[in-house]
Parts: C-alpha cells; sequence; structure tokens
C-alpha cells in the first residue's frame, strides 16, 4: 500500500506516545454540510489539500511510470488506499446532534489529484441513518492521533447549504491549544494514561463548526 497507508495510519500504533505532540502531515480542509428538503443531513463533502512533503512521498510511491506526475490510473489507487485506510479512523470525521454521534457511511469513492505539487482528495460522508437537523448540530474535522493536522484557513471553508439551515445560528470554534493545556493542566497526565492515542485532547482542540436550529 506504500507510504500513504504507512503514515497515515500505521504509524498511529507504532511511534512512541512523545510523537503524538507535533503533527507531522498538514491538511488544508474544506466542508459542506448539505441538508436535504425534509430538514435532515443529506451529506458532508470534504475537499483535502496535502503538505508539499507528504504529496511528494505519495508521488513518489504511486508514480509508476517514472513521468513525475500523477495519472488517472495513479490517481484512482491512491482514491483506493486512502478509501480502505481511513475507514477505521472514520476519515477524521466526527458529526454529533444533539451530543449523540451520527454514524457516516464509508464514501463510495475518493477521488484524488495531484495539481501544483499537491495531494488533493475529495470525497462525500453520508449519514448511515436519517437524521434531522433539530437542536444542536457540531461538525469537526479532526485526526484523534494528533499525527495530522487538518487545518481551515477561514470560517468559510466550513460551509452549509440546503433549507435545512435556513433558520440556524452559526458558530465557529477555534479553540486555543495553550488554554486547553492550562485549563486542563491538573487532569493532562491521567487523560494521557487513560488515552494514551489522544483522541480526547485532539478533541478538546479541534476546530468545529457548531449549527443550532
Amino acid at each position: 500500500m506504500g507510504r500513504l497507508r504507512i503514515l497515515i495510519v500505521a504509524l498511529a500504533a507504532s511511534l512512541p506516545a512523545e510523537a503524538y505532540a507535533h503533527p507531522h502531515i498538514f491538511i488544508d480542509a474544506k466542508f459542506e454540510a448539505v441538508s436535504a428538503a425534509d430538514g435532515s443531513l443529506a451529506e458532508l463533502r470534504n475537499v483535502w489539500t496535502f503538505d508539499d512533503v507528504f504529496s511528494s512521498s505519495v508521488l513518489l510511491d504511486f508514480d509508476k511510470n517514472g513521468n513525475n506526475t500523477l495519472d488517472k490510473s495513479e490517481l484512482l489507487a491512491v482514491g483506493k488506499t486512502v478509501r480502505t485506510s481511513l475507514e477505521q479512523y472514520k476519515y477524521y470525521t466526527n458529526v454529533t446532534v444533539n451530543g449523540k454521534a451520527v454514524p457516516m457511511a464509508k464514501p463510495e469513492v475518493i477521488q484524488a489529484d495531484y495539481k501544483d505539487g499537491a495531494l488533493i482528495l475529495s470525497f462525500s460522508l453520508k449519514p448511515l441513518k436519517k437524521t434531522m437537523l433539530t437542536g444542536t448540530a457540531i461538525f469537526g474535522i479532526y485526526d484523534p492521533s494528533l499525527y495530522t493536522a487538518v487545518d481551515f484557513a477561514t470560517d468559510a471553508d466550513m460551509a452549509v447549504s440546503g433549507s435545512g439551515f435556513a433558520h440556524c445560528s452559526r458558530k465557529v470554534v477555534r479553540p486555543n491549544p495553550d488554554e486547553i493545556i492550562a485549563q486542563n493542566q491538573a487532569t493532562l497526565t491521567s487523560l494521557f494514561f487513560n488515552d494514551p492515542m489522544g483522541t480526547n485532547f485532539s478533541q478538546l482542540v479541534a476546530t468545529r463548526l457548531e449549527m443550532k436550529c
């Protein structure tokens, strides 16, 4: 499966705990939460642009014909690899409605592109069952292992569309990691031992979109 699987998945199980303090892969992300006509969540559309270093490593592994780019068949292989590799991590996607997690189905396909030295992945996730957008809906994209940093350059990169959001209020939350650490200093040691993969901490510091409907 090449370095793509190794960097995104296998390292989460093999790296020493201190490696999680700093991300090694960087994603500029965008998403659009889409509501259906009946006010339910229809899908979550994602576009991820990877950093130059990681993109170069993907090129090195998947450029089978050695032409220094990724052709159609090679991009298909990248998309298939990521679709399989990130399933156990739920594609870094976390959606809750009124505090309850909304399980999302595996994407039908992940489209891969390679432009200006950057790997770009596009895919859509749909709820496993109908989920009405009433109350508080929270959308967050983050790597629970902290190995990958997911960044939204502007608040507009977390978009919503459809009539189900027409009467909702919108709030983008960008936690300050230093403040989170300061506020939880007394519990960080126990937090680490109870959650060595960093899932709870990554959730605390993740950028998220909150919609109150």
